[in-house]
Formats: structure tokens, sequence, C-alpha cells
């Protein structure tokens, strides 16, 4: 059986900030708040004499690995002139609970920023310059590691042993979320995307408005949430992840700022869009284990194209 993390409250985690703070600059913090997070995961802005940090922490041992993983990629990122946070520090020796610390990022994230899609257009630029840092290997176990034995070294190998493509699969068909013709193309699609050979790149795994920070004007001041970056192949994977909740408008935004010529986009919708649909089939599964019917109505409406406007 696996040990189980511990339990730690709101009070234990502000505290333990705190102490974090405290033991790497010699004095405590002049305040301590809480900036997010939830039972297995703790945010906080800790504002000092040196400077306001964020200090991130994890009950889960396995934590120390992702942020070891985020410190990696933020620091190739910014050499290649995408605006990240500067990672300080990441342990799990100062207090019971792996942590990050990094400088505070200027800036408020642009959900609802006036100029969404001028920042879009950044965005897809920035995610254009994360492509271009190579990797080796396919998967979340990469060059941040010395690990070999959870490496996949090749793209099919990766579909099918980390994101369990097969079993997801099972998952869309059990729970009827798409019809025999869908099953059939999504099917023939995947057997496309096994077949890729493109040389694995950084992709972010998450670049959505929520995850950029931006100053009044709308210009982006930093790349956050670098939690599911991953060695991957471009742009598909990032795409399909960045575009799935956006407009019709701001799709093309952000495919602009990347600079894909439109003939270049409808010839990689599909990979995009299979990859879309195998990526919602935890939150499929979700709601069918919760018995949440009208959840999984909706995702059958999503996947029947009924919402696509644009094509028959």
């Amino acid at each position: 059986m696996m040990p189980q993390p511990p339990t730690v409250s709101e009070r234990q985690a502000r505290a333990m900030a705190r102490a974090i703070i405290t033991h790497h600059f010699g004095s405590k913090p002049k305040r301590v708040s809480q900036k997010g997070g939830g039972l297995t995961n703790f945010v906080y802005e800790a504002n000092h004499a040196e400077g306001d940090f964020i200090v991130r922490m994890g009950p889960q041992p396995s934590k120390v690995k992702e942020y070891l993983k985020e410190q990696w990629a933020m620091a190739r990122a910014q050499e290649v002139g995408v605006p990240v946070p500067e990672v300080l520090e990441v342990g799990a020796d100062v207090v019971p609970v792996p942590y990050m610390v990094s400088r505070k990022a200027a800036g408020s994230d642009a959900t609802h920023h006036p100029e969404r899609m001028a920042v879009l257009r950044e965005m897809g630029r920035l995610m254009a310059l994360i492509h271009t840092i190579p990797t080796s290997g396919f998967g979340h176990t990469f060059d941040w590691s010395s690990n070999q034995l959870s490496r996949k070294e090749t793209w099919a190998e990766y579909l099918r042993r980390e994101l369990h493509i097969e079993q997801r699969l099972k998952v869309l068909e059990r729970n009827r979320m798409l019809s025999k013709p869908q099953l059939t193309a999504l099917h023939a699609t995947l057997r496309e995307i096994e077949s890729l050979e493109e040389d694995p790149v950084l992709n972010h795994g998450d670049m959505r408005l929520k995850n950029v920070l931006v100053n009044d004007m709308g210009s982006i001041t930093a790349v956050i949430d670098w939690e599911f970056c991953s060695s991957n192949v471009a742009p598909y994977w990032d795409l399909a992840l960045a575009l799935h909740d956006l407009s019709i408008d701001a799709k093309q935004a952000f495919l602009g700022g990347y600079g894909v010529s439109e003939k270049e986009v409808r010839a990689m919708a599909p990979i995009v869009k299979a990859l879309n649909i195998i990526n919602y089939a935890p939150f499929v599964e979700r709601a069918a284990e919760e018995k949440d019917e009208p959840q999984l109505e909706q995702y059958r409406t999503r996947f029947s194209g009924a919402l696509d406007l644009y094509s028959l």
C-alpha cells in the first residue's frame, strides 16, 4: 500500500511558508498571505525585506519532482526569451513537504484583460519560442531527470504507456461519447498520430490566459504554472490544450501569433481535435463514476459537433 501524504491544514501550511522564507533569507517575512491552492496544494505570497516571493507547497512527496521539472523548464524558456518567474529554490528539507520559492512576477492574470486578442497573439508567439527548445524522450520524464526506467523513448511508447490512449478510447466508447463513424475516424487519426516522427521539444502543457501575467497595457510579464510541461511533439500537443476553450476569433489570434498559415491550420486540425478528445477522457470517466448524466450529456453534445457552427 502506498504511504498516505501528510495532512496539512491551512494554518500549518502558512507556518511552513513562513519557516521557509525565514530559513532562506535569515529573517522573518513581514507578511504571508494565501494566494490559492487547497488540501493538496498551497500557494502563498511572502512579503520580505528582500522582496516579494511566491511559496508553493504540496504534501505529496512526488511533488518535489514536479517542482524540479518546472525549474528546469522555466530556465530553458527564459534562455529563448520567454518571460518567466525566477525560481530561487526547490527543496524538501526545511519543512516536511516539498516546496518551491520564486520571486513574485509583476502583473495580473490575463483572463479578463481588455486586450485579450493581442495577449493571445503574444501567447502564440511565446509558445512558438518554447517549441524551439529541444528535449529527449517523451512525456513528463525528460532532460530534467536522470531517471531511465520511467523515460519513454518514442512518441508511440508515450501514447501507450503514459497517456494510456487505449484505455481512454475505451472510456469514450463505453460512455457513448462518439458515434460509430466518429470512433472509426478517431481510431484512424490516432494511428496516424502514433506514426508521427517529429523530434520532441518542450511543451508548456497549459498555455491559457489564466497562466500568463500581463501589465495594464496587455504586455505579458510572465508565463506561469509549468506544472504540466512535458517533452512532446509540437505544435499539436500544446495547441490541443491551449485552444480548446477559446472562441473562434481567439483561436485564430493565437494561431496567428504562433505563425502557422491558414492552410497549415486546416491540415493539422484532425490531429489537434483527436488529442483534445482523448484529453477529455479522464473528465468523462469522473462524470461516469459520479453518475453525473447531465455532465455526460453536455460532453456528448460537444463531441457531436453540434456547437461547431462553421462546418458541416
